[in-house]
């Protein structure tokens, strides 16, 4: 199956229908928008002299920390007209709902139709969908709507649970399995331990989400080779978000994440605000298109990529997107969520039992982040394994996903908050590589 003609046109002739979709949504925000009508206001920009993509950067940024303190002012549409709430963690731990509309969840489900074709998958596939679609988790839910859209087979099997997994693809044979990366290392270790002989399995293909397995020249990195090494499949990563409402997909030559011009626009910046060249790594901004709900204009996801303009093997002449170099401002991916310090801070800082902790982010030797939160105890008597429980009960109610936990005194925290010539308190320690 082939995607969008507009993916395999000239680079020039992309460009002007992004200007063309760019007036549209113009017009549609200073229609619909109480927050954007009010920037416009307050910055003195006619949306008439916005012609180009250049023209852009006339106006200001959108920002995480603007969705948290306006998150109503972003929504154009009655709230009788939202069909489905989503939440995403932000950079203060204070969620941010977006809300999605009728033709919001059609755009989601043909973005993921067409991000699918991009990785290969036709009507006679059937992929088995290894995370949730419920508790406000906006790409579960694309996900599923995609594979409907394409009219393929899915099966809603979930996060987690490797023995559910093996028992589902052992009695329903999928060819292709969509997961967080560094899960699969768990269904091969589960699969070696029980004698399961997964590598003659129904699987042949393996698409990613949250994690990259590619480094900046395109080939496999440590997870990548960690996967492969083990299991001979076909491995596609994807590069999307919440507020982009929008994916990058890899195709079948693995070059970068393939843009959708009918959908987002994106600039990527440096640290002077100004675009960098291409193939020069920036913090990437978007601007969604055809979004109904909640269009965002120049929004800072905080991601570091570059782009590739050159055209792709598969025959797109439409960018691809890099896989991420890093985060800025201290960014943290686990499990494939993207989240910050402070909204762990909120976690703890929230529990009355806490006396002090510390905070830990590191690499693990897949190239992924791992962190480690080190707690004491205002009640040294209570048991350590109840409070680790609790504690991971409380993180995923509130940033979906659990660090690692350690109970240490709460002297010894202590020392490790305030270490020697330290002119303020240390909670965060950042040993990425």
């Amino acid at each position: 199956m082939k995607g969008p003609e507009i993916e395999y046109q000239p680079r020039e002739v992309i460009k002007r229908f992004q200007e063309e979709k760019l007036r549209e949504d113009l017009q549609y925000l200073a229609a619909n928008s109480p927050f954007y009508k009010r920037m416009f206001a307050t910055n003195g920009i006619d949306i008439a002299q916005i012609n180009t993509l250049e023209d852009l950067q006339q106006i200001p940024f959108t920002t995480k920390s603007d969705l948290q303190r306006h998150n109503d002012d972003f929504l154009c549409i009655p709230r009788e007209k939202i069909i489905d709430y989503i939440t995403t963690s932000g950079t203060t731990g204070d969620p941010v709902t977006f809300a999605c509309s009728e033709k919001d969840l059609q755009r989601l489900a043909y973005n993921e139709k067409i991000s699918f074709i991009c990785a290969g998958l036709e009507p006679s596939n059937v992929l088995q969908l290894m995370t949730t679609i419920d508790k406000r988790f906006m790409a579960g839910l694309a996900y599923f709507l995609g594979i409907r859209e394409l009219g393929a087979g899915i099966i809603r099997v979930g996060n987690g649970i490797p023995e559910l997994q093996w028992d589902t693809i052992n009695r329903i044979h999928p060819d292709s399995i969509m997961c967080v990366p560094s899960f699969i290392l768990k269904l091969i270790q589960y699969a070696e331990e029980h004698n399961i002989d997964y590598r003659n399995s129904s699987v042949k293909r393996i698409i990613g989400i949250g994690e990259a397995l590619r480094d900046q020249n395109f080939e496999l990195n440590a997870l990548g080779h960690k996967i492969k090494d083990k299991w001979d499949v076909d491995l596609f990563a994807t590069y999307s978000s919440t507020e982009m409402s929008t994916t990058f997909p890899e195709c079948e030559y693995g070059c970068g994440g393939h843009h959708h011009p009918e959908l987002i626009i994106v600039e990527i910046i440096g640290e002077d605000d100004r675009p960098v060249p291409d193939g020069q790594p920036g913090e990437v901004v978007v601007t969604t298109l055809g979004v109904e709900a909640m269009p965002l204009l120049r929004f800072r996801t905080g991601d570091i990529a570059s782009i590739h303009t050159e055209p792709c093997r598969c025959g797109r002449h439409s960018f691809r997107i890099s896989p991420l170099v890093g985060r800025k401002n201290c960014m943290i991916k686990l499990k494939g969520t993207t989240l910050y310090p402070p909204a762990i801070s909120e976690v703890l800082n929230n529990t009355d039992y806490i006396e002090n902790y510390i905070i830990y982010v590191s690499s693990t030797d897949a190239g992924t982040d791992e962190v480690t939160v080190k707690i004491g105890l205002r009640d040294a008597s209570r048991d350590d394994s109840d409070v680790v429980k609790e504690l991971k009960d409380r993180f995923r109610a509130k940033i979906r996903v659990a660090p690692n936990i350690e109970i240490l005194p709460a002297d010894t925290i202590r020392k490790l908050n305030f270490p020697a010539m330290s002119r303020k308190p240390i909670q965060f320690v950042d040993n990425r590589k």
